[in-house]
């Protein structure tokens, strides 16, 4: 009977104590070969020269599979404020529900829960299945930043309409540069703010081609542009300032979307006992927010089209927000290569239709702006940011149902993304 004090049961642990220097050791006990049975089996003394693994050890190995698992992640257990980044994190590794049975766990759920209360961490954790509250004075700066880029392009709109010549482009000029920085701060606090940096320079090409791109493209394919644009919409260039203004109003639907969908879905990882009923739960949370946004997106299409008495632009306008809304939720929760992939070939697929009509002038090589030109013909000049964002957008929207989905892209501590999706193996 001495012997079954030595075996390791498997049971729910009572406290993170289970994880002491004899569950290190058995970890690193080294498994008995073909030469170790000629080892003396009489005595310590005779086990300890020929090598072998005590007998006892070895039933220790076999009845608790879970410490294997929690030496190999053992860094992501002590820093884990609650279970659930544990979960998260085993889940972005590969394991799933049933993985975890065979640790005889019935979802990764529990399982994570066993590992946080067997390995200990430096000093007291916060208490398991709550999320601190944000303070309030963070809650008030994004809530105050997120209107801040639609009145600073409303105000430089007017600029533009009630001013000519030098004044006209020094308005412009200021008020691309103010909008610019709101837009900024307001993806860098809030909902919207993500650790990984993303290049901003092909955003800016997809905001500057709804503002002039389809004029450009509409004088190009007519023999122009004789002049430059001069900031309205009747002008030898045309210029669409409604699409711009309402994309730069719906930054606060966008900063209210993502925070519904962080909050809630990060409800649901508590709720949720296993990784196939979170996905479920949280799906059609994903594409409700998408459909509140393009829906807000719409209505501020029909308002700034109706007050400038310009083309409401919905094609371009509702593609290109539904594309950056979507490329800014990936950045946010750990998938800004994806993001920033998809706006790269959009905005090359605008940049190479410019290219190819102009390139169409030259002498013999008319036909490399005939495909331009035939859908045009078709579709006007909205049909180039219409198909190039469009498929972006829907690429990304496959991409997120799958990837947002999971319970590692909502492991955050402190507002920060401390478990990174990886391939599964």
């Amino acid at each position: 009977m001495s012997g079954l004090g030595e075996l390791d049961r498997p049971e729910t642990p009572r406290s993170p104590g289970a994880w002491d220097e004899r569950s290190r050791k058995s970890l690193t006990d080294r498994a008995p070969g073909p030469g170790d049975a000629a080892a003396p089996s009489s005595g310590d003394g005779g086990a300890a020269r020929g090598g072998a693994r005590p007998p006892s050890a070895v039933r220790r190995a076999a009845a608790d599979p879970v410490k294997a698992l929690m030496h190999r992640h053992h860094d992501l257990c002590e820093r884990a404020v609650d279970p659930l980044e544990i979960a998260a994190g085993l889940e972005a590794h590969g394991v799933t529900d049933r993985t975890a049975a065979r640790f005889r766990h019935r979802d990764v759920f529990s399982l994570a829960e066993e590992m946080y209360a067997r390995v200990p961490r430096d000093g007291d954790a916060p208490s398991r299945h709550t999320e601190p509250p944000a303070p309030r004075a963070a809650r008030a700066a994004w809530i105050v930043l997120a209107p801040l880029p639609g009145v600073l392009c409303a105000a430089a709109v007017a600029g533009l309409r009630l001013t000519e010549g030098r004044p006209r482009l020094i308005a412009a000029a200021v008020g691309a540069l103010a909008v610019a920085l709101a837009l900024r701060a307001v993806l860098r606090r809030g909902p919207l703010r993500a650790a990984a940096r993303t290049s901003g320079t092909w955003t800016c090409w997809l905001v500057g081609y709804a503002l002039l791109g389809d004029g450009l493209l509409h004088t190009a394919l007519t023999g122009g542009p004789d002049a430059l644009p001069d900031g309205t919409a009747g002008g030898p260039w045309p210029v669409a300032a409604a699409p711009v203004l309402a994309l730069a109003l719906s930054c606060v639907p966008a900063a209210v979307g993502a925070h519904l969908f962080t909050t809630r879905a990060r409800r649901r990882l508590t709720s949720s006992r296993g990784l196939a009923d979170f996905s479920a739960s949280v799906r059609p949370l994903l594409l409700g927010v998408f459909a509140l946004y393009t829906g807000a997106l719409a209505a501020l299409l029909a308002l700034t089209g109706a007050v400038l008495g310009e083309p409401a632009a919905y094609p371009q306008a509702l593609t290109l927000g539904a594309l950056l809304l979507l490329a800014r939720l990936l950045t946010v929760h750990g998938h800004a290569h994806a993001a920033t992939l998809v706006l790269t070939a959009a905005a090359a697929a605008e940049a190479t239709a410019l290219a190819t009509v102009f390139a169409g002038r030259l002498p013999g090589c008319g036909f490399l702006a005939a495909p331009v030109e035939a859908l045009v013909a078709v579709c006007g000049p909205a049909g180039v940011p219409a198909a190039a964002c469009g498929v972006g957008a829907l690429t990304l929207l496959a991409h997120a149902t799958r990837r947002l989905t999971r319970a590692s892209a909502h492991a955050h501590a402190h507002g920060q993304t401390r478990v990174t999706a990886s391939r599964p193996r």
